[in-house]
Parts: structure tokens; C-alpha cells; sequence
């Protein structure tokens, strides 16, 4: 009898260790993936444009992410935040391709340089596809960005002595579009994956902007004559 009880004691606990083991790999399966998006992003080498800007960092573009909440059973919610590597890497490649850069945190700052014009870089769509969706094993992101070009004077909001973007009508508008893919082969976890394709998505907008700023319709004529292009 005592035997039999041990026996049942036993399958007892063996039965909860199950139940409670299925439970966590539930609960593992549908909880959040976060992701704050890091990497080194290589200064470009190439003959700077001759115009001064001033770029502009958006609230919304500085904190930008990507929030996909899970719709069904084994899916997993996502955030992905980009918005400090979108920052640190613009700021690493536009110094780089404009002779004068002026970053403009302040409406002091829009009276105070004198710059052509300011660049205000803007992230309009991200679309990621991980092996879950894909049954592939690789990991993709896809970002779409607007840029604008807009004077100045635009920016300012003389009355409250503040920047404002929402009406300013820029001379110069375009997209930009970046894609990343990474295989799992050579990471460690998903959100690794994530972080890697999301890097490989910068890097390519750089590559993207650098090669295709010239053929922007009103970029040349702007370039040769900051002043009266606009």
C-alpha cells in the first residue's frame, strides 16, 4: 500500500512537472520579444556635397519602433526599437556626406546657423519577416523612409519661439527604401537575428542614399544653387 502511494505520489508530481513545464513553454512561445536595435555603423568615405545642413531628428523619428502584437497561438509579440540606431547611424553618414552638418535640437538653433537647408529623415513603414511567417530560416526587415528637404524659415514657430514640422511644405521630397536579411545559421537567438537584419537595413539605406541623392529631381539644381533653388 505504501508503495502504491509513493507510486501515485509520484505520477502526481511527474503530471504537475508536466502540466507546469507545457505552461512555460506556452507562456515562452507567446511572450514579447523586445529588441533595442544596436550596431556599428562605418563612417562612408566619399567627396562631400558643398551645401551646409541642418538635420533635423523628429521626437517620433528619435524614439521610433516597430510594435507587432501576436494575433494567434505561438505567435510572439514584437517591439523593435530603432529610433537610437536610426540616430546614431545618420549621424554618422550624413556629416560624412554634406561639407557643413548642423545638427538642430532648438529653435535657437535655427537662428543661430546658417545652413541651405534641413534635412528631416523620417521612417513611414518597417515590415520584418521572421522563419514563424516564412519557413525559411532567415530573418528579413524592410524599411521605408521619407526625407525632405525644407528651408529654414519654414521650421520656425515665431510666435512660441518653437520648431514645428507640421506645415512646412518642403522644396525637395523623397523616398527611401532599405532592406536587411540575416540567416540564423550564425546567431544565437531570434531577437539577435532581428538586430542583425535591422542593422544590415541601415547599412543599406546609407548605401541607398549615397547612390541615389544625385538623381533626386530638384537635388542638383539645388546643390549648384543652394539659394535660389528653393
Amino acid at each position: 500500500m505504501v508503495e502504491r502511494l509513493l507510486d501515485s505520489t509520484t505520477s502526481g508530481r511527474r503530471a504537475k512537472s508536466a502540466l507546469a513545464l507545457t505552461c512555460l513553454l506556452a507562456l515562452a512561445a507567446c511572450s514579447a520579444r523586445e529588441v533595442v536595435v544596436e550596431g556599428s555603423f562605418p563612417t562612408p568615405v566619399v567627396d562631400p556635397v558643398p551645401v551646409s545642413v541642418g538635420v533635423l531628428f523628429t521626437k517620433e523619428f528619435r524614439e521610433h519602433e516597430l510594435v507587432d502584437d501576436a494575433t494567434g497561438r505561438g505567435e510572439a509579440s514584437w517591439r523593435v526599437s530603432t529610433g537610437v540606431a536610426q540616430v546614431n547611424f545618420w549621424s554618422t553618414l550624413l556629416p560624412a556626406f554634406f561639407q557643413n552638418v548642423v545638427f538642430i535640437e532648438s529653435y535657437e538653433d535655427l537662428n543661430t546657423y546658417d545652413v541651405d537647408a534641413v534635412l528631416i529623415p523620417k521612417v513611414t513603414d518597417v515590415q520584418y519577416a521572421i522563419p514563424l511567417y516564412t519557413n525559411v530560416k532567415v530573418y528579413e526587415i524592410w524599411m521605408r523612409y521619407q526625407l525632405s528637404l525644407v528651408e529654414p524659415e519654414q521650421l520656425k514657430d515665431e510666435e512660441n519661439q518653437a520648431i514645428v514640422t507640421e506645415n512646412a511644405e518642403p522644396f525637395v521630397q523623397w523616398p527611401l527604401t532599405a532592406y536587411g536579411k540575416t540567416p540564423t545559421a550564425f546567431l544565437q537567438s531570434d531577437t539577435d537575428a532581428v538586430n542583425e537584419a535591422a542593422v544590415m537595413a541601415l547599412r543599406d539605406a546609407g548605401a541607398n542614399f549615397i547612390t541615389s541623392f544625385g538623381r533626386v529631381p530638384g537635388v542638383l539644381e539645388w546643390v549648384s544653387n543652394p539659394e535660389e533653388a528653393q
